[in-house]
């Protein structure tokens, strides 16, 4: 729902050492305050949450908090199962082992996103093929995959970005026929859908990011989410140091040792108490960001009809969960100008991905399948306006005023 300026929604409590008392108590914004890029937003349960965890006597991974959280995870996004890690980049390099990735093997994905995507297949040595991405999602162009594919193929990674979903039905056909292991990176993506289903219950694994620059936050953390049953087990023992401890916890072994590879990949429960405080509100929290995302869009109208500059594009088979507003403007200058522009009036805007193709450690440890031209065009023209729930419509409108007065300066 479109709402006036005089309708607020809901301040988060950045910059502040005190919580709300109640997530839906909104306050006036302070006139010219200036407008930071990310405001990580706060229920207001948190710390109640976390003192639960504490006076409950487990700190440590797999707590009760860690068990609510999982739980929601599966019931929420359609999964098999769910594994908090700590961070998103942890969940990807379990997905690397599940996957079987071995030294010499590749892994496709795009060249537009961030370094973990690719950091977690080049630690198991394998190498990252880079492929274009379209040019209305900026997601992982389906169309170019199959050429990118060798017998040295082991995976296929989709980035969601901006949470809008990849075209998954292709994706997974491709996997299927070419019997390749389909891992999505849904950093971005919670709560959002394709074709009604939720990222994340698309492919064999998938990855999700609670940092504090995501929607739903901790701090640090992240998930595995899996929806291949056979690699459910062997998960469970990766994240916990390649021990077969979870089978010990539920009884099912009298011992645990060491039976695989693995690492320490588990978050505190006090960081998934913190979490789940999130979760809880969760729908509450994407309903304000996308407010402020149909504000931009709406205000935004005008620049797009005169050719100025070009608003995100959603395709009527994804429902997005309002994580990034982007402009792509004609020409690479008019990016940091418009940025400068934003920041000399008290607002925080930026650029996103340098591609990683061209990045040293992509140009070691990686190769490009085809053209890039489109990753290469957006990556130099894209400027992201500040989105978070915290914002007030009031806050979301002074960016579009100040967006308008820049491009009526330029075109005089």
């Amino acid at each position: 729902m479109f709402q006036s300026p005089s309708q607020q929604i809901v301040e988060g409590v950045a910059g502040s050492s005190l919580l709300p008392t109640s997530p839906l108590l909104p306050t006036q914004p302070v006139a010219q305050s200036k407008i930071p890029f990310n405001q990580p937003y706060i229920t207001g349960r948190e710390l109640e949450y976390m003192q639960a965890a504490i006076e409950n006597g487990k700190l440590c991974g797999d707590g009760m908090f860690s068990k609510r959280c999982q739980e929601w995870l599966v019931q929420q996004l359609q999964c098999r199962s769910a594994l908090l890690t700590h961070s998103c980049t942890a969940a990807l390099e379990m997905a690397a082992i599940l996957a079987d990735v071995q030294p010499g093997d590749e892994v496709i994905m795009p060249s537009f996103t961030f370094v973990s995507t690719a950091n977690a297949f080049v630690l198991r040595g394998a190498v990252p093929v880079f492929v274009d991405v379209r040019s209305d999602t900026l997601n992982l162009d389906e169309r170019l995959v199959e050429a990118a594919i060798t017998d040295r193929t082991k995976a296929i990674v989709p980035v969601h970005y901006a949470g809008v979903g990849c075209d998954m039905d292709t994706l997974r056909s491709i996997a299927d026929e070419h019997q390749l292991c389909l891992i999505e990176d849904a950093a971005q993506g919670i709560l959002s859908e394709y074709k009604g289903k939720p990222l994340g219950s698309w492919g064999h694994l998938a990855a999700l990011s609670f940092h504090e620059t995501k929607n739903i936050i901790s701090g640090e953390g992240g998930a595995l989410l899996i929806n291949d049953p056979a690699m459910i087990e062997r998960a469970e023992i990766i994240r916990e140091k390649g021990t077969n401890r979870s089978q010990f916890l539920r009884g099912e072994v009298d011992k645990y040792t060491w039976v695989d590879v693995g690492s320490s990949f588990l978050p505190s429960d006090i960081l998934a108490a913190f979490l789940f405080a999130q979760l809880e509100q969760s729908r509450s929290i994407l309903d304000q960001r996308l407010a402020v995302w149909n504000c931009y869009h709406t205000g935004l109208e005008n620049l797009e009809l005169s050719g100025q500059a070009r608003r995100p594009i959603i395709p009527s088979d994804c429902k997005h969960n309002g994580h990034i507003y982007h402009l792509l403007v004609q020409h690479p200058e008019t990016q940091m100008a418009l940025i400068e522009h934003l920041k000399a009036n008290g607002i925080q805007a930026t650029f996103h991905y340098v591609p990683l193709h061209s990045s040293p450690a992509g140009q070691k440890y990686g190769r490009s399948s085809g053209s890039l031209a489109v990753t290469e065009q957006i990556s130099d023209r894209l400027v992201r306006l500040p989105l978070s729930a915290g914002m007030t419509l009031a806050d979301a409108e002074r960016v579009v005023a100040i967006v308008q007065q820049f491009f009526q300066v330029r075109s005089v």
